[in-house]
């Protein structure tokens, strides 16, 4: 009896051995046959399994400006380690004029190569629109300890009025910020103190989506370069700390999401 225990114990352990987890961040590229917007572009899959089901937000990108997010369910297959993937829907984009996002299908198998863990197979889809199909192709991705938008925030507003207040995080210390809205100067090379540096934008279903950069524009006495912003949208309020650097800037994408579209 106990020989027999053993064994059953022996073998739960070499099962969940097996088990592979795959939460977490996984970034490659991924290529497109003639007719799509980008030949190769990057991708990130932020991967959530539970109990052989998947879920999470894809990013398709050419740099973090450009970009398609989009969520994706699917089930992850541990005898063969396979993994079948399909995009619901897109959340947000921001890319070129003539480009379409593509709602796609993926169909990829897990692997170590030299201790890298990879992921590889094909892809299909269609337009967001559903007008036609996308060039199909490859996909390589491996496991990342970070998101490349990590440090971006998105935050849906139902509101056209946003107001922005920053502050310097706790220690006034001589931090000076350019604050750029799509890329353009709304302030610039502006000091932080404990009285708010106000601004304000608006978006609407003509300018859905709004994106504020703060740029360091030096490191105070205390480095980074670190504010607390408090956002009033209506009647909702949000407060967060955002830290530049002379190498990476904050960012935060306000998305205008039509009140009457979630009644």
């Amino acid at each position: 009896m106990k020989t027999a225990s053993f064994l059953v114990i022996i073998f739960i352990i070499s099962f969940s051995s097996t088990a592979q987890n795959l939460n977490g961040v996984w970034r490659g590229t991924l290529t497109q046959g003639p007719g799509g917007c980008f030949r190769v572009y990057n991708i990130e899959l932020n991967i959530k399994t539970e109990n052989g089901k998947i879920n999470g937000a894809s990013y398709h990108y050419s740099d973090v400006t450009n970009y398609v997010k989009e969520d994706f369910g699917g089930n992850y297959n541990s005898s063969n380690k396979s993994l079948n993937i399909n995009e619901l829907k897109v959340l947000t984009f921001h890319v070129p004029p003539d480009c379409i996002p593509c709602i796609k299908q993926y169909s990829l198998f897990y692997e170590k190569q030299d201790n890298k863990e990879v992921l590889t197979g094909d892809w299909n889809g269609v337009t967001m629109n559903n007008t036609a199909s996308c060039p199909p192709g490859k996909i390589t991705l491996a496991r990342v300890a970070e998101s490349d938008f990590e440090h971006i925030k998105e935050i849906k507003v139902d509101t056209g009025t946003i107001r922005l207040d920053f502050y310097d995080n706790a220690q006034v210390d001589g931090d000076i910020i350019t604050v750029l809205l799509n890329n353009q100067p709304l302030a610039s090379n502006q000091k932080l103190t404990s009285k708010p540096i106000t601004l304000e934008i608006k978006v609407d279903l003509v300018n859905k989506e709004q994106e504020i950069t703060m740029v360091a524009e030096n490191l105070g006495d205390i480095p980074p370069n670190t504010a607390l912003l408090i956002i009033t949208a209506g009647n909702k309020r949000y407060q967060l700390y955002l830290t530049s650097t002379e190498k990476k800037s904050a960012q935060v994408r306000f998305i205008y999401e039509d009140p009457r579209s979630t009644q």
